[in-house]
């Protein structure tokens, strides 16, 4: 049920190939199962940025990796310059969320615009039907109704959380074949294959962020920070700041001492340059809301339990959601959330199976509601 069989008219299948194990072993398990795999690989580079990302997803290593692994299983390959609209789509947008105090998810916006968006265009002209990828997560596609997507097995690699923005549309144009198997289990098929890739590192990191210092990576951008001051809840002045962009929320580096006891960054507000510190008791929060909130089922009518996922390595906790107008919801945990983050994906989950998700706007720390909650009481 959740890979469809391929029939004459929909057996053949481009597959992003990112010079990866997960990404070549998909390639050879549809090939083994009948399908007509075509990979491609997306440059998402401009040429004066190639050595910078050359250890890099999609930098000239990997290219050349994915090419030598479609040669080895005998399938055409093809690489494809998307590093415009990478540039448009993913980086603009991850410097503009840190300008406006928010802390991005690229890795949601790359997949929903151009793995499973502009890729789709690349499909449709070698006449493939479907797009597959090395996610690990399941997709089910139903003979009636819509497409369901699920964790993939293996807890400790899933990613369905980064895929909870495609619509139906992209659902059901997409194979995830990787979804029922665990990390070491591709390793070993690899291996059995004698791919020149089966060791080869998994990347943990933001593919265009060298070295994990995105803080760097906007200087040399050219973009030009924020400055100005730290305050405490009470609107107490601490102390100056270089710039909202090099905070989020939850962190401890980097900022005023003096309180006897650590501190937090626990708001930003971008309309005023300030960085809102606290302790570690004000990270809770106890209600928050999500805007563009994509539907994988339908919108409860009231109050609905979930698990929510508030980001990639929360396990999730239980909550409840209520639809609000214009594409929100209001996600009020059962218990207080630390560092819930505005920029970040919130992602509603029923047993192992996306209900949908949004991105976290406006949060209520737990200490002021119950402030506010003892006042009416």
């Amino acid at each position: 049920m959740s890979t469809p069989s391929p029939s004459p008219d929909s057996r053949r299948v481009v597959v992003g190939m990112s010079g990866g194990v997960d990404s070549s072993v998909a390639a050879w398990l549809l090939k083994e199962q009948g399908w007509e795999v075509i990979g491609v690989t997306m440059k998402l580079w401009p040429q004066d940025c190639m050595s910078r990302a050359e250890d890099k997803c999609c930098g000239p290593q990997a290219i050349a990796d994915a090419r030598s692994v479609a040669h080895a299983l005998g399938v055409p390959h093809y690489v494809i310059d998307e590093a415009v609209p990478f540039e448009r789509l993913v980086i603009d947008y991850f410097a503009e969320e840190y300008k406006a105090g928010r802390t991005p998810n690229p890795c949601v916006m790359c997949n929903e615009k151009l793995k499973f968006g502009n890729l789709w265009d690349k499909a449709t002209a070698l006449g493939a039907a479907y797009i597959a990828t090395g996610h690990y997560a399941i997709v089910e596609h139903p003979t009636e109704g819509s497409p369901i997507l699920r964790k993939g097995l293996d807890p400790k690699k899933d990613q369905s959380y980064f895929l909870f923005s495609l619509r139906g549309g992209q659902l059901a144009r997409a194979l995830f074949p990787l979804g029922s198997l665990t990390k070491e289990e591709i390793r070993g098929i690899a291996r059995k294959l004698g791919l020149k890739v089966a060791d080869k590192e998994d990347s943990q990191e933001i593919c265009f962020v060298p070295g994990k210092d995105y803080k760097a990576f906007l200087r040399d951008r050219g973009e030009t920070f924020q400055a100005g001051g730290f305050y405490d809840l009470q609107g107490n002045h601490l102390g100056d700041h270089d710039g909202i962009e090099l905070f989020t929320i939850g962190q401890r580096k980097g900022l005023p001492g003096g309180a006897g006891t650590p501190r937090y960054v626990v708001d930003i507000d971008a309309s005023s340059g300030r960085v809102i510190l606290g302790g570690e008791e004000d990270l809770l929060c106890g209600e928050f809301s999500v805007g563009r909130v994509n539907w994988h089922d339908q919108p409860p009518s009231g109050k609905r339990r979930i698990t929510v996922k508030v980001r990639h390595g929360h396990t999730g906790d239980p909550a409840e959601v209520t639809v609000g107008p214009d594409d929100t919801a209001i996600v009020r945990p059962l218990e207080p959330l630390r560092a819930v983050t505005p920029g970040q994906a919130a992602v509603f989950y029923d047993g192992d199976r996306i209900i949908g998700g949004g991105w976290i706007a406006r949060r209520t720390l737990a200490a002021a509601q119950s402030t506010s909650e003892a006042a009416l009481a």
